[in-house]
């Protein structure tokens, strides 16, 4: 019977450690017929015209991030401008989180008991239809697809998207800021939660807005997934440079 040197071992624990913590790919997509600067934090971010794609490298143990699309931007050629919806610091390399309205694909990466934790979240409003998914096969596939654009509430409409109420009113019955089991379901959470029923709708709806996979799958961002509503962008402006 065999035996294994101490070399070996370290060998073994190693490729062990790099298996556990490599990085996550995550494939961003954009199939919308107008062009779409996607953002990540963290990653930063990157221009896709239609049919573009990103692969984002995200180290295991990740937390509190999210993909998400701007649109209607305008970048000169060192990166610096604005956009009208999820427009972040840094300008065309994103830093930190957009500004609503954008809709949310956030994730945590290898927590809890191996697990990678995924939603797609409207808690910061709605302006682009998202389907987010683990490559694996073995978990859900989260989508919203809806029109919400097209049927948002006339107190929640905004240039390029539809806000969360909690960016109009700023209230606790909408930003659940005076803690857990303060807020729940509204009619303008409910107008979300019926067009997208496995996305977040406000800031406590984790019962049926959360999965999980295994550590270690690699993931899936499409902004306008086949499905969604066609929706053209009247946007004045918008940069047309391939930065």
């Amino acid at each position: 019977m065999g035996y294994l040197t101490l070399s070996s071992l370290l060998l073994m624990l190693t490729a062990s450690l790099v298996t556990l913590t490599r990085a996550a790919n995550f494939e961003i997509v954009n199939n919308c017929p107008y062009t779409v600067w996607a953002a990540a934090s963290p990653g930063g971010g990157r221009r896709l015209d239609r049919g573009q794609t990103w692969n984002l490298g995200v180290n295991a143990g990740t937390a509190m991030a999210r993909i998400w699309g701007r649109t209607g931007c305008n970048f000169d050629g060192a990166g610096r401008g604005r956009c009208q919806t999820g427009d972040c610091t840094g300008g065309l390399n994103c830093q930190g989180w957009g500004v609503p309205p954008n809709t949310l694909a956030e994730f945590a990466l290898n927590q809890y008991g191996n697990q990678d934790f995924y939603d797609i979240s409207l808690v910061d409003g709605f302006n682009i239809p998202m389907d987010f998914f683990p490559l694996n096969g073995g978990c859900h596939k989260i989508s919203c697809t809806a029109d919400i654009n097209g049927q948002c509430p006339n107190e929640l409409r905004a240039p390029g998207g539809c806000n969360n109420p909690c960016t109009v009113y700023k209230t606790n019955e909408f930003c659940c800021t005076n803690g857990q089991g303060t807020c729940g379901p509204t009619n303008f959470s409910r107008f979300f939660k019926d067009r997208c029923h496995d996305s977040y709708s406000y800031p406590q709806d984790d019962p049926t807005s959360t999965f999980t996979c295994p550590a270690g799958s690699n993931y899936k961002v499409v902004f306008c997934p086949l499905g969604s509503p066609h929706v053209t962008l009247m946007m004045p402006g918008n940069d047309t440079r391939g930065y």
